[in-house]
């Protein structure tokens, strides 16, 4: 037990998290941008993707990677938007990486993306357990 002492980061513990959180919301944010400033493209792509309602699709997609994104960033709401991002990241791996459906080369690059999301979906599942840490709105 003496050996697992040494996985308390302690006092690095507080930047570590937000390190993580704005790590886990990169991703979303960097994509969230031109979804958010081409939007008519957005509705579009979530067409082609056979998403239910396109247009709500579009909208739910640039609310959660810019302004719900920031929020996990500044650390604020944390825990309940971090479980909506679990919901929506799985929500994206099934619509938008359904490899199982998939023939040819485009069956590797999708499994990869849909196992990504998954991998993601977990990371805010962690994040929503821990919660922000102390360099959070959540925590002033």
């Amino acid at each position: 037990m003496n050996a697992l002492r040494y996985l308390d980061f302690g006092q690095s513990r507080p930047l570590l998290l937000l390190i993580a959180r704005i790590a886990i919301v990169l991703l979303f944010i960097i994509f969230g941008l031109p979804k958010m400033t081409g939007f008519d493209g957005t509705v579009q792509y979530m067409a082609k993707l056979g998403a239910p309602m396109p247009m709500l699709a579009a909208i739910i997609a640039v609310v959660m990677e810019i302004p719900a994104a920031i929020l996990i960033v500044l650390g604020f709401f944390t825990r309940p938007i971090a479980l909506l991002f679990v919901f929506y990241t799985l929500g994206t791996a099934v619509i938008g990486h359904p490899y199982w459906e998939m023939s040819g080369d485009a069956i590797m690059p999708n499994m990869i993306n849909f196992y990504k999301n998954i991998s993601i979906a977990g990371a805010f599942l962690l994040l929503a357990v821990t919660g922000p840490g102390a360099i959070s709105i959540d925590r002033r």
